[in-house]
């Protein structure tokens, strides 16, 4: 590479999930050639594949993750819209039941879109692989990193899971390890004498099920769906939203060891013991989409890179590799788009929006990324630990005030109930157009004290036995 990282030739992506074709997009912006290598043989169709067991699950966006996708991919939300994916007002449309309290309904100006895994994967990577300088190789497993000089030259391939495959040298001036919860970052850092990051783990034990289920126009008063949180005492969950192809998706989740069963009776009764009425509702009036598909997620982790004092030159790393987060909060598409975007400012590009700022010098680019996106993840790792930590089983370091905050947050849910300006911040903030703090202003605490004491639980048709 020579002084800036925007004049190289070649970047190679490990990985084409989500995270790793934002990074080709934003790539192909500035590097005339672009590969990414997934080990999984790619569907020629909107179809789960192996490297993806959340495929199957449940899937929806942040009102910030939409907008980091359209300001990378231009034109992205009329591609899902026109592909089938619901849009709704996330507050006008939605029922929250926020430990157990009704979200007080009302136009938020928030735009929600609901579109399964295997859709958004499929159009993403149509769109990334249309780029004249990117090429997506699939069936192709990464072996190791390359190295000369301190930096990275290259990587080593082989056919993906082929334990005699001859490996090959493909070279390469910046990669980036796309991998997910599976990269194998730390160890070749280790391997290649390179200091290896810390690692923060919060362990939520979550398990959760999805099932698909045929969708009438008339269901829900025609609502986008409907949700319900877990919280101390309470340590289940559940969504009913909208899919493309005229469908209902259905989760049922539990935290720190409750886990949903799979027999229907016992889905139903789960399901009834929840406040949100509308899931039970479609369980019952609707005609099951197959089997109920069970995945679970042990614990958060995030690797500290930002704290390195030294980092192998020209090795990057985004999404899920560098930060994996509780998925019922459903920050990890929008974390990784953030992340994305933060990557093409720092390689000189605005993607044709507007001015560019200048690129990073190649040799601060690992140190400059990794602390600009540390400063991303602490927030959101703050935002999701904060909802772990309510649950006195979840082991972890509570910050100083946080029993004090915890205590306003049940009232500020109970509030919510009742004024739907309350509502709107606290969805503004989870859907991280917000930030958390907006939820202390003076004006926000005046409200939840005036409008607590008038809140009412919604109460399940059955009580969680215990």
């Amino acid at each position: 590479m020579g002084d800036n990282a925007a004049v190289a030739g070649h970047a190679v992506v490990i990985g084409a999930s989500i995270a790793g074709l934002l990074a080709a997009s934003v790539l192909a912006e500035t590097f005339p050639r672009v590969t990414v290598f997934e080990r999984d043989t790619l569907p020629q169709e909107p179809e789960p594949r192996r490297g993806v067991p959340q495929s199957r699950q449940l899937h929806a966006m942040h009102a910030r993750g939409a907008e980091a996708l359209s300001e990378l991919l231009p034109g992205f939300w009329d591609e899902m819209v026109a592909a089938g994916a619901p849009v709704g007002d996330t507050q006008a449309d939605v029922h929250w039941y926020l430990d157990d309290y009704l979200l007080k309904p009302a136009p938020s100006g928030l735009a929600g879109i609901a579109i399964t895994r295997p859709r958004l994967e499929w159009l993403m990577r149509s769109r990334v692989a249309a780029l004249p300088a990117v090429r997506i190789t699939d069936a192709t497993d990464v072996t190791g990193l390359v190295t000369a000089d301190g930096r990275v030259t290259g990587v080593t391939v082989g056919a993906a899971r082929t334990p005699d495959a001859v490996p090959s040298t493909v070279a390469a001036d910046l990669v980036i390890d796309a991998t997910g919860r599976g990269s194998r970052a730390v160890t070749w850092l280790g391997e290649l004498g390179f200091p290896v990051p810390r690692s923060s783990e919060l362990r939520a034990d979550v398990t959760y099920l999805s099932r698909f289920y045929s969708r009438d126009p008339a269901q829900l008063d025609g609502r986008f769906g409907g949700l319900v949180t877990p919280y101390p005492g309470k340590p289940r969950g559940g969504a009913v939203l909208r899919q493309e192809g005229e469908r209902f998706v259905v989760l049922l989740a539990g935290m720190i060891g409750e886990e949903p069963p799979l027999d229907e009776a016992g889905m139903l009764a789960y399901a009834d013991s929840l406040a949100c009425p509308d899931i039970a509702a479609v369980m019952r009036q609707s005609t099951p989409l197959g089997d109920p598909v069970r995945f679970t997620y042990p614990a958060s982790t995030m690797h500290h890179y930002e704290e390195l004092g030294s980092y192998l030159g020209g090795f990057l790393l985004i999404g899920d590799a560098l930060c994996g987060l509780n998925p019922i909060y459903g920050q990890g598409i929008t974390v990784a788009a953030l992340e994305a975007l933060t990557l093409r400012r720092m390689l000189g590009s605005s993607g044709g929006a507007g001015p560019a700022e200048a690129p990073v010098p190649a040799a601060d680019l690992p140190r400059t990324y990794f602390r600009e996106v540390g400063k991303l993840l602490a927030e959101a790792w703050a935002t999701a630990a904060a909802a772990d930590l309510r649950f006195p089983q979840i082991a972890g370091k509570r910050p100083p005030g946080s029993g004090l905050i915890n205590a306003y947050m049940v009232k500020y849910r109970a509030a919510a109930s009742v004024d739907p300006v309350l509502g709107r911040t606290f969805l503004r903030v989870a859907n991280m157009m917000d930030k958390p703090t907006r939820l202390l202003s003076a004006g926000h605490i005046l409200r939840v004290f005036r409008s607590a004491g008038k809140a009412t639980q919604a109460m399940p048709a059955t009580r969680v036995p215990g």
